[in-house]
């Protein structure tokens, strides 16, 4: 998967995807446009579904595996490399684009009539998603979405390097702040968080711009959609990641960014946020000295722990051929079929089942690190907000880069981001 993708999934991405990676946090991929499926009975209905280009090796096997599979329809697989939000946009205006693709859900879409709801195939396992993915799917009370794939990120730490220097995995900003102080070497830094330190919006970056405000209790829209990073407690946060970002503590000028695990595991940082995806090469390289915490809480009395919701959600174009058909497929995939779903999440990435039932009894997710992610994503994953557009998340991260990285005026920089997110808001609410 693109980087660009992944940020859709945090609310970040640059297209009307919304919150969807468009995660599936991959690492570079084949190419080409594949195309298959079950056959050519021409009794049984044609339904298009599409897929960005995954990185993971053997995802687009499995994925035509799945279509061949299905005894309902002729499923044709669409795998699409480079610009699949540009393609995707473009499609779900034409009969000829997808029947049922994977995106984020995001309000322009629901407000454009370009997808229908599920309601009907979700209603009898509700209870089995998170609440952070149900939110995550969901305008104005209808589900529009079914999670494919969940991802979130951790923050993983050396065991033996921390015993080494007696620090204990950080549970507040303070915690980590002082904890990178200590960690840092003249060899190795004690914290990575990204080559923009977290904050820019650029290809790959801005991996704490939602944990900025999550670790304070506050999130980038209210529950009433309005602005919600405009507080007291969030700029004393984002004052708090500048003060990390002085210390001289964070890693700089790496490799590779945030979202692949080698200045971590060749040393180079002691602790690092990344993405679960990336558990099993880090164990591959080190064996078992390492272990994940979520994001920390700003203080013992404020705020929370965290972790981002990522992940792929599949959808039903409103210009499918056929809707109820399309519908009838996504529920024997992404909702009935758990053989499919379990290969699809753990067997190629590393990624966590969105039904729970499915999470809990996976072999791959029972212990050690990967059990602790699994917990931290059930207690602390943040959903995005279908309302939150490409155009606020840009505005937000400008700021958020000219407070933390260019020492600028929190006051004034909030509140320009502030009115670009309202002007948004009154283009969708009125």
């Amino acid at each position: 998967m693109s980087r660009r993708h992944f940020l859709g999934a945090l609310g970040l991405g640059a297209a009307a995807l919304g919150s969807g990676p468009l995660l599936a946090a991959c690492g570079g991929g084949s190419s080409g446009v594949g195309n298959g499926g079950g056959g050519g009975d021409k009794s049984k209905p044609t339904i298009n579904q599409w897929y960005h280009q995954y990185g993971e090796a053997g995802t687009q096997q499995a994925v035509m595996r799945y279509a061949k599979e299905y005894p309902d329809a002729n499923v044709k697989v669409q795998w699409t490399p480079g610009d699949y939000t540009s393609k995707l946009n473009s499609g779900l205006l034409s009969s000829a684009g997808p029947d049922v693709f994977e995106s984020g859900v995001n309000i322009d879409q629901v407000q454009s009539k370009q997808v229908v709801d599920i309601d009907d195939i979700m209603k009898d396992v509700k209870s089995d998603y998170t609440e952070a993915d149900l939110k995550s799917t969901t305008v104005d009370g209808k589900i529009y979405g079914v999670k494919m794939v969940d991802d979130m990120g951790v923050l993983y730490y050396r065991k033996s390097v921390l015993d080494k220097a007696g620090v204990k995995p950080p549970t507040s900003m303070d915690e980590l702040i002082a904890a990178s102080k200590e960690l840092t070497t003249s060899k190795q830094k004690g914290l990575f968080i990204g080559n923009d330190a977290g904050v820019t919006p650029s290809f790959g970056g801005g991996a704490l711009l939602g944990q900025i405000l999550w670790c304070v209790g506050q999130d980038f829209l209210t529950a009433d959609n309005k602005p919600g990073f405009n507080t007291p407690e969030a700029k004393e946060s984002f004052l708090k990641l500048r003060e990390l970002f002085d210390s001289k503590s964070l890693l700089l000028g790496a490799p590779t960014d945030w979202w692949d695990p080698s200045s971590f595991t060749q040393g180079l940082a002691a602790m690092q946020w990344c993405g679960l995806w990336a558990l099993p090469g880090i164990k591959k390289a080190i064996g078992d000295d390492f272990g994940v915490v979520a994001w920390p809480a700003f203080s013992s009395s404020v705020g929370k722990p965290s972790t981002f919701l990522g992940g792929w959600t599949a959808m039903v174009s409103a210009k499918a051929k056929d809707v109820e058909a399309a519908k009838a497929f996504v529920k024997w995939l992404w909702i009935d079929n758990s053989k499919d779903q379990e290969d699809f999440n753990l067997s190629y990435g590393f990624h966590i089942p969105p039904r729970k039932s499915l999470a809990a009894k996976a072999e791959k997710l029972k212990q050690g690190p990967a059990a602790d992610a699994l917990k931290i994503f059930n207690d602390y994953a943040v959903p995005s907000n279908p309302a939150w557009t490409p155009k606020m998340s840009s505005a937000y991260a400008d700021a958020a880069t000219a407070i933390v990285r260019k020492n600028g005026d929190v006051d004034s920089n909030l509140k320009k981001a502030e009115a670009t997110v309202k002007t948004e808001l009154n283009r969708l609410f009125g």
